[in-house]
């Protein structure tokens, strides 16, 4: 595990220096500091989780006021990630477990990051293993399993994905793909041109005329917006035509 203790003598080179190679995760921590032994353990774990990738370079800012005030240390646990000889990302206090596993996430890409980057069934099946609870990869190995006709199987795979807009927005596609709707057909055959405006239009008028199947146009009208970003005037304009046609 990539753990060291540096000072004001070997912070240029141990830190500044060495990010230009790898990210070096500063934790400023004192002795007395309660909130500093309870993150220290935590941030040990998530740098051995990735086997050399980041380094942790643990300075105590009793022994090192200096390197403390260059740095505007005000409150400890403090926390700065370095990359390139500059600080990338930071945080304050003891936070949770998940929340520091997502600051080390964003600099380093966990092995689940480079199988869904990866893309291919195999890769996703693992990602999923290791964790199970990311909906990209669900996603993607559903679009796969859809693909090859493995219709049950996509539903299962993204139904461990719920809550994710763009899992239940395929699910909600695959299922109404099964009752064979015309208007339906031609808003995905809209969506497959590269046309997601067109069909999102034609997924709204069919909610106004259907019965038994309005949540699932809803979810994919949704599964949809959701890529377009709640500000883009189109997703604020549809929005509200879909709450019209709901309700």
């Amino acid at each position: 595990m990539a753990v060291i203790d540096v000072t004001e003598q070997d912070f240029q080179q141990q830190v500044i220096e060495a990010s230009k190679t790898a990210p070096v995760v500063v934790d400023f921590w004192a002795e007395w500091c309660g909130p500093c032994r309870a993150l220290g353990p935590v941030l040990e774990k998530e740098t051995a989780a990735r086997d050399g990738q980041v380094v942790l370079a643990k300075l105590d800012t009793d022994a090192n006021p200096a390197i403390a005030q260059a740095f505007q240390i005000q409150s400890i646990p403090a926390v700065k990630a370095f990359k390139d000889g500059r600080v990338v990302d930071e945080f304050v206090g003891a936070l949770p477990p998940a929340q520091v596993k997502a600051f080390f996430d964003g600099l380093v890409p966990s092995e689940a990051d480079g199988l869904v980057q990866a893309g291919d069934e195999a890769s996703l099946r693992r990602a999923i293993e290791l964790e199970p609870a990311r909906a990209d990869a669900r996603v993607r190995l559903a679009i796969i399993q859809r693909r090859q006709g493995d219709i049950d199987g996509a539903l299962e795979t993204l139904a461990n994905a719920q809550g994710d807009f763009g899992a239940d927005g395929l699910a909600a596609r695959i299922r109404l793909e099964r009752e064979d709707i015309p208007g339906v057909n031609d808003a995905f055959r809209a969506l497959d041109g590269g046309d997601p405006q067109n069909a999102v239009d034609l997924l709204i008028a069919e909610i106004e005329q259907a019965n038994g199947s309005k949540d699932d146009l809803r979810r994919v009208v949704v599964g949809i917006l959701d890529a377009f970003g709640v500000d883009h005037p189109f997703s604020r304009d549809a929005r509200r035509r879909l709450a019209g046609a709901l309700y």
